[in-house]
């Protein structure tokens, strides 16, 4: 974020708020439950909007307000690097059976097929044509 324009530098915290507004929906609706969800999603994820209505609705200042919004964008973020963390060994390890899969049944179905071409072509045809009969009866 370019901190050196503070012009710049709200605008940034705005788009990012409009990015995240989703997310932040039910923490911003469990602070302010007088907030309904249609009203909330009006303001499209306008930071300044969402600021304005929630002032409007309960007398705070719209600094306070803007405030608390942030941080609970601060949060969020921090939630989702957390479990981005946290997903990370979960990925690698699907990553490796995955190639342990490929390197293992990848050769067990090629041989089959490289001995009797005709056969498993035959068999793929079959099988597409019996999937094809299916799906246009289904549709009748």
């Amino acid at each position: 974020m370019d901190s050196s324009n503070p012009v710049t530098a709200v605008g940034q915290v705005g788009e990012l708020f409009r990015e995240r507004f989703a997310e932040l929906l039910p923490a911003i609706q469990k602070q302010w439950p007088q907030l309904t969800h249609d009203t909330l999603s009006s303001t499209r994820g306008s930071l300044d909007e969402v600021v304005l209505l929630i002032s409007n609705q309960t007398g705070r200042t719209a600094s306070v307000i803007q405030a608390q919004l942030l941080e609970f964008m601060e949060v969020a973020g921090e939630q989702g690097r957390r479990i981005g963390d946290s997903l990370q060994p979960l990925e690698e390890q699907l990553e490796q059976l995955l190639d342990d899969l490929n390197a293992n049944l990848r050769p067990k179905l090629e041989q089959p097929v490289r001995e009797r071409p005709l056969l498993a072509l035959g068999i793929a045809a079959g099988v597409g044509l019996l999937a094809g009969l299916l799906l246009s009866s289904r549709r009748r």
